[in-house]
């Protein structure tokens, strides 16, 4: 029998321990503002858990990807929710010392994860120096949990690990798509055409119907012999050619091009380019919700950043109206609910995007990983 993740209610007594809480508090920013809190309202459950049960929480995040951003104003964000400090460090005596010195129920931030190249080098290293932070390890960094970096996968190894509350539910919530209500549609969008592929051989044999949208549809109008114009494609090869023999497969019949025009899937010109999927399969993909008791989405359906929301706006709209039960993620489809104001609206929300592609393809992550092997070797 696979081992269960350990709980933070698992844990047997918080009072002046210090916890090392990974976080994923890598939220968008523009010239130092935060554009979008929701990963900040997400660590609360987890932080003020923590500070109830008196512990002493040291939070590591990463900001952006290069590691030059600092996380000093995301504190600042955070303690107006909770009491937090900030400790411009990520390792070292200073940072060793602000962690003793927290009270019972203190919450401190350190420097972003990544100042340090250890962190996406996965160094043995910067792990042993963020274990001396803390007494236990917890990981509620979800979206992040897809990369084997130091604070995800060598931490565990050095202090007793348990998951965070946001990343037991993301595991409980995305687990039951392995074993759908039916009928169980599955819309796919987005881009990154490469990561979702194996997501699509899986579903074949778990969906109902399989509706494509997005930069990925253009994919596989191009391994139909379509003209897709200077349209977002990958190449199409034998693994599109034989995904299109499944009549699970559903392909948009009209698209929307340049800056709006309705053509025929198979009337895009050369010099055009894809925006979303048509009014016509709008309308087809409306029908297949209303025919649904569990709807799966992840990816937006046309280019939202460039004001083609519409149509993913109106799929989310349907399913939440329909009252089923109804699963989305990726971060470009989690903005738009998060801009509708709809997350109550449906069963669940997921935080990540790479990190729930690779979950539901491989019912697993590096990071659950990390946490499982500890419970079998103690």
């Amino acid at each position: 029998m696979k081992p269960k993740l350990r709980g933070l209610k698992d844990i047997p007594a918080l009072k002046g321990k210090r916890v090392a809480l990974r976080l994923d508090l890598n939220v968008p920013m523009d010239g130092g503002k935060i554009l979008d809190e929701t990963r900040i309202e997400k660590a609360l459950p987890t932080l003020r858990y923590l500070r109830e049960a008196g512990a002493k929480t040291v939070v590591l995040s990463h900001l952006g990807s290069d590691g030059e951003e600092s996380l000093e104003e995301v504190a600042r964000r955070l303690g107006e929710r909770l009491p937090a400090g900030f400790m411009p460090k990520t390792t070292g005596p200073d940072a060793e010392r602000a962690t003793h010195e927290l009270r019972d129920g203190g919450i401190l931030v350190l420097e972003n994860l990544r100042s340090d190249p250890g962190e996406k080098g996965n160094s043995t290293f910067f792990a042993m120096a963020l274990s001396k932070l803390g007494d236990f390890y917890v990981n509620d960094a979800f979206a992040a949990s897809h990369r084997a970096h130091a604070s995800v996968v060598s931490l565990p190894k050095f202090l007793p690990g348990y998951a965070g509350l946001q990343f037991e539910r993301e595991v409980k919530e995305l687990s039951r798509s392995f074993r759908p209500k039916r009928p169980f549609l599955f819309i796919l969008g987005g881009a990154k055409f490469s990561t979702k592929l194996p997501l699509i051989k899986r579903y074949l044999g778990l969906a109902d119907k399989i509706f494509v949208g997005g930069a990925i549809m253009n994919s596989f109008f191009k391994a139909k012999g379509y003209e897709t114009g200077k349209s977002l494609a990958d190449s199409a090869g034998e693994d599109l050619k034989a995904l299109l023999k499944d009549k699970k497969l559903m392909l948009p019949t009209d698209v929307l091009v340049n800056d709006g025009e309705t053509r025929g899937a198979r009337d895009v010109g050369k010099n055009d380019i894809v925006r979303d999927i048509g009014p016509a399969s709008l309308a087809k993909l409306l029908s297949f919700i209303g025919e649904s008791k569990e709807i799966l989405f992840n990816g937006p359906l046309g280019a939202y950043e460039l004001g083609f929301d519409k149509t993913t706006e109106a799929a989310l709209q349907a399913m939440a109206k329909k009252g089923v039960r109804s699963v989305v993620g990726g971060g470009d489809t989690a903005t738009i609910v998060g801009k509708l104001g709809m997350e109550k609206k449906l069963s669940f929300v997921s935080t990540g995007g790479g990190a729930m592609i690779e979950f539901l393809s491989n019912g697993t992550l590096p990071g659950i990983e990390a946490l499982k092997k500890q419970i079998t070797n103690s």
